[in-house]
């Protein structure tokens, strides 16, 4: 009896483990072959539909797919979201979206909640068969260290739009923030558009820079999105990222950080149509 006793907690150990595998390895392979059917369809897309028509439709299917695919790993019991906050931002016109960048999700986070933003991507990323139609499709910017791309993206904002840009240029390495590219900074005095700093803070360094994918968070892993503070176009380039980057890393620093049992504590009912 003693050695029952003593193997249940193993025996559920074991099985959260496997668990929490199926539940990784299924979500990333679900999020792959949606991407993948959707880039097929949008490279259709691309040649049957003129250039802005096929961005509104591009957009709008990619958010609606996030939205989906977020919803899915919500069902899980895997990860929870507390993204109400970017609603406020729908519909408010022009604006530079920068959020620092924790993580994998987060511009699948961004752009579930708002359809007419165009994210600037790595090329290899538009490169890439799995994303690559359906990012040209959307009016994606590609960004080759950003040459070229602060006209394709003041254009964008002056067309209505919003721009989603990571200040940081790639995930965040040293906490609580990156040294900050001058991108947003850039296209901000060029635009006269401000930039809206946005907060994702999480409980888990889940799909960070360098995390491996064999390795299972605790879950589940909890994100909060939170609008920060909005800056107004500056001539002074070094000023404005200098005072970004300090904005950032105080918000970012504080101790009062994502309060998981909050989210947690949060009736359990996601719908697909939420916005």
């Amino acid at each position: 009896m003693l050695l029952q006793g003593s193997a249940t907690p193993i025996i559920r150990t074991g099985l959260r483990a496997a668990y929490g595998y199926l539940v990784v390895y299924s979500g990333l392979l679900v999020f792959g072959l949606m991407c993948l059917i959707w880039s097929v369809v949008a490279a259709f897309l691309g040649y049957a539909l003129p250039e802005e028509r096929g961005k509104v439709v591009g957009r709008s299917i990619t958010s609606w797919g996030f939205r989906c695919y977020l919803y899915l790993s919500t069902l899980t019991g895997a990860i929870r979201f507390d993204l109400g906050a970017l609603d406020a931002l729908r519909g408010a016109g022009p604006l530079i979206i920068a959020p620092n960048h924790p993580s994998l999700l987060d511009a699948v986070m961004v752009l579930s909640r708002l359809p007419d933003v165009a994210c600037v991507m790595k090329a290899k990323l538009i490169d890439n068969p799995i994303y690559g139609a359906s990012a040209r499709l959307s009016g994606y910017i590609r960004n080759d260290d950003f040459i070229g791309a602060p006209t394709q993206a003041v254009q964008n904002l002056r067309s209505g739009s919003q721009l989603l840009l990571f200040p940081e240029g790639t995930r965040t390495t040293r906490a609580p923030i990156n040294r900050l590219k001058g991108g947003a900074a850039l296209v901000s005095k060029r635009s006269g558009v401000p930039i809206q700093t946005v907060l994702i803070e999480t409980t888990s360094p889940f799909l960070s820079k360098g995390w491996p994918l064999y390795r299972i968070p605790p879950m589940p892993t909890c994100y909060r999105v939170r609008l920060g503070r909005r800056f107004m176009p500056r001539d002074n380039l070094r000023e404005m990222i200098a005072e970004l980057e300090a904005y950032l890393a105080s918000e970012l620093g504080r101790p009062d950080g994502i309060d998981a049992a909050g989210i947690l504590a949060q009736p359990h009912n996601p719908r697909l149509d939420e916005r």
